[in-house]
């Protein structure tokens, strides 16, 4: 049986027994639609469910007596759900994200989580879009939303796509044919994967990096060969080519590290723990002059720490620009 029944039948299991003490588990298994075996299971497992600590006064407690079942300690599973403003807009944004990612999950069944969630919080809705008082809504561009709405029709329909795109890592943009395959969400974001016709090979294609999107009168044709990508244990893995290097990011170029591949970010310093200090990124590149060009037009708001020949480059750069600047003749 998948996680995806087990699990809400299984968060259902304390509240059920709590409204009906003594319950026959023949009684129980036939309201809940699945045999004996597989209930009494469940319970077994719902004995090792309950609160941080998880040792006793902490773990959800049953008695059985004959045949029929008792909840003697619920963990708190019947108590209504309270969220914190900080939780509530937490739980928002990742629903929104959700939500504008057409053909992913059901969008429906996200929008009346999103409506119980604010309902919750409480009315502070002033229109569409808006959420309760002091939590933000996350949105997408009209921009992004267009081209995604495109994506999901090629899909639906099975036709190819004609795609202006734009990559970060060569900072370059790029027009393809792709075939597509499907929409999927991986570290956070939305992802056309599609066969491009010009690589000749399976790709992922950030949706908020799709510039244009049209859809072509004739049928997608993927590869034989093409294989769905494995984004189970995240999606950017370091590759041959690639080099990696360390940026001290001041706040202002905070958005680099969420925009960039990056493997890890870290305070500037152990000690400076605060949002408004630096940070430094370990983020990967495959052209050094991509990467120099980059905290160039950041303007002093990053600097490269690692490796030192790409901080000289940075440097000598910048002299040469200067220089260029104050030479009357130029």
């Amino acid at each position: 049986m998948g996680v995806g029944e087990r699990v809400p039948r299984l968060l259902s299991l304390v509240p059920y027994l709590r409204a009906h003490p003594g319950v026959p588990v023949a009684e129980m298994a036939a309201d809940f639609g699945v045999s004996e075996k597989q209930l009494r299971t469940d319970l077994e497992l719902l004995w090792m469910c309950g609160l941080p600590g998880y040792g006793p006064g902490d773990l959800v407690d049953l008695s059985f007596a004959g045949d029929t079942v008792d909840v003697v300690f619920d963990a708190g599973l019947t108590r209504p759900l309270r969220l914190t403003t900080a939780e509530a807009t937490a739980l928002l944004v990742a629903l929104r994200t959700l939500h504008e990612i057409p053909g992913v999950v059901d969008s429906d069944a996200v929008a009346r989580a999103i409506g119980k969630v604010e309902a919750a919080v409480g009315d502070g809705a002033a229109g569409e879009g808006s959420g309760p008082a002091g939590v933000v809504a996350a949105d997408n561009g009209p921009g992004e939303r267009a081209t995604t709405a495109v994506l999901r029709g090629a899909l639906a329909r099975h036709r190819a796509l004609r795609i202006v795109y734009f990559t970060a890592g060569r900072d370059a943009v790029s027009r393809r044919v792709v075939d597509p395959m499907r929409l999927v969400v991986a570290d956070g974001r939305g992802y056309l994967e599609a066969w491009c016709r010009r690589a000749e090979g399976v790709r992922l294609f950030r949706l908020d990096r799709v510039e244009q999107a049209e859809e072509l009168d004739e049928p997608a044709d993927p590869h034989p060969e093409a294989e769905r990508t494995d984004v189970s244990a995240g999606l950017f893995r370091p590759e041959q080519g690639h080099r990696s290097a360390v940026l001290e990011l001041q706040p202002a170029a905070h958005w680099v590290a969420e925009y960039y591949p990056v493997d890890e970010v870290r305070p500037g310093t152990p000690e400076e723990t605060d949002p408004g200090r630096p940070i430094r990124a370990l983020l990967r590149y495959a052209d050094p002059d991509w990467l120099v060009r980059l905290v160039l037009g950041l303007g002093g708001a990053a600097r490269i720490v690692e490796p030192a020949e790409l901080a000289d480059a940075v440097r000598d750069r910048a002299r040469a620009a200067l220089a260029a600047a104050d030479d009357p003749a130029g």
